[in-house]
């Protein structure tokens, strides 16, 4: 048996106990307590931290997460550190209302019940919970899917919503040499398992916020937006909401009707396709087309950004540029939530 080890938390005053066989943020979902965090690879900084006292030992990271400057002043990523003595550590980012009042982390076996494509690369995979019957989460959130026959998992956002416990759907985009998206064409049907874990992620709705919302997705980063979207629908939310989606042509926009039909039930909401590629025809007055990617047309159409809420989702370079223009518009950085999707294509 691994030995055991105390972290404190400050300024939020959280304990915990650590195994020497598992990294702290495991550590923490394990006992409920549901840090800040984004990728749980080390490649992003959500989960930066600062060691106050203690060993920790950290593996397997991106510079780009936490450079070695970052390192040798303390800092560490909880997704990717070992805790060898007690330790004290300060956290950087965290929500006080999600320390101890998030969804638990749970097993799930599912059933696929469909699989649909919605463009010519993104795939609609349907699961129907088996054992338990159902599945808790907060919309926004992502979870780990299993590989059958292997070891790995690949994580994708659901783009439900906790209305429908029993029915899960997730939006995911086919990349070459994909091992799980490659399974979507010739690998799984209707009646497989997969053995699901989850919820993670805090890209959701914060309790009591009255900020205006501005909504960036593309590629299969409309999941978590759609389901912020159904939720706010669903609860009667009536914050403003502003939704951009980035697609190469009109062929690749998928869930407009639906999109449009929630915005009618919402707050002087808006939905623009912004289209990088090609403006071909589409019908008169069904949506909002601009040119250009997402996040020029945002700029040009949101002057007033650094005063609204911003929840991003999408391919890396897609959030690299939004967060560059929320930079340079000074959005204070409370007010941007996003998850970064990595692909074969960006690892």
């Amino acid at each position: 048996m691994a030995d055991k080890h105390r972290i404190n938390f400050e300024p939020v005053d959280i304990e915990m106990e650590v195994g020497e066989d598992e990294y702290i943020l495991d550590a923490a979902f394990r006992q409920g307590i549901h840090l800040m965090h984004g990728c749980r690879e080390g490649r992003c900084s959500a989960c930066k931290s600062f060691v106050l006292d203690g060993d920790i030992q950290m593996e397997d990271y991106s510079t780009f997460a936490c450079n070695d400057a970052e390192v040798d002043e303390g800092h560490v990523l909880l997704c990717r550190s070992t805790a060898y003595s007690d330790c004290t550590i300060e956290l950087l980012n965290f929500d006080e209302d999600e320390l101890l009042g998030g969804v638990p982390i749970q097993d799930v076996r599912t059933r696929v019940t469909g699989i649909e494509p919605m463009t010519k690369d993104i795939v609609s995979l349907r699961l129907a919970p088996v054992e338990p019957a159902g599945y808790e989460f907060k919309p926004g959130q992502y979870s780990d899917l299993h590989i059958p026959g292997t070891e790995e998992h690949r994580s994708f956002s659901m783009a439900t919503t906790r209305s429908t416990p029993g029915h899960v759907e997730f939006l995911i985009k086919k990349y070459p040499g994909g091992k799980f998206a490659g399974l979507l064409d010739d690998g799984i049907s209707v009646g497989d398992e997969i053995a699901l874990t989850g919820p993670y992620g805090s890209f959701t709705i914060k309790e009591g916020h009255v900020l205006p919302m501005v909504f960036i997705g593309g590629g299969a980063g409309m999941a978590p937006l759609l389901s912020l979207l159904r939720h706010m629908s669903e609860t009667g939310n009536t914050r403003q909401v502003h939704f951009y989606y980035g697609a190469r042509t009109p062929h690749d926009l998928f869930y407009v009707d639906e999109i449009l039909e929630l915005g009618r039930g919402l707050t002087n909401f808006t939905f623009v396709a912004c289209l990088s590629e090609s403006m071909d025809p589409l019908p008169v007055g069904a949506i909002a087309v601009e040119d250009g990617n997402v996040t020029d047309v945002v700029g040009r159409r949101e002057p007033d950004i650094g005063r609204a809420e911003v929840y991003l989702c999408g391919p890396p370079p897609m959030v690299d540029a939004a967060l560059e223009l929320l930079e340079a518009n000074d959005t204070p950085k409370d007010q941007i939530f996003y998850d970064k999707f990595t692909s074969p294509a960006f690892e």
